[in-house]
């Protein structure tokens, strides 16, 4: 193997999960933060979670809403002409 073109392993690396836990592992970097670990995340939980980003729900109800309360318009009908007054004539 080449020399000097493996990076720095650190033995002692932690990770720092958002909900307070920390794990001590091997890594090439010396800290990391994650956002769900195994401790929170939904899938090893049990628990469901429901993450809105930017109020998506909140943002469609609203639209629903104003449509709901929107007066509604009339469809317009449409007459059929008569077949002879489709067709125009061409005067030579």
């Amino acid at each position: 193997m080449k020399p000097e073109i493996h990076p720095e392993y650190h033995s002692n690396a932690v990770i720092t999960c958002v909900c307070g836990n920390t794990i001590k592992t091997g890594s090439t970097r010396e800290k990391m933060e994650v956002e769900i670990c195994s401790k929170c995340h939904p899938f090893y939980t049990g628990q469901e979670k429901l993450i809105d980003t930017a109020g998506r729900v909140e943002k469609f109800k609203a639209r629903r809403a104003k449509g709901e309360a929107a007066p509604k318009k009339e469809k317009k009908v449409r007459v059929k002409k008569p077949a002879g007054a489709a067709k125009k004539t061409a005067k030579k």
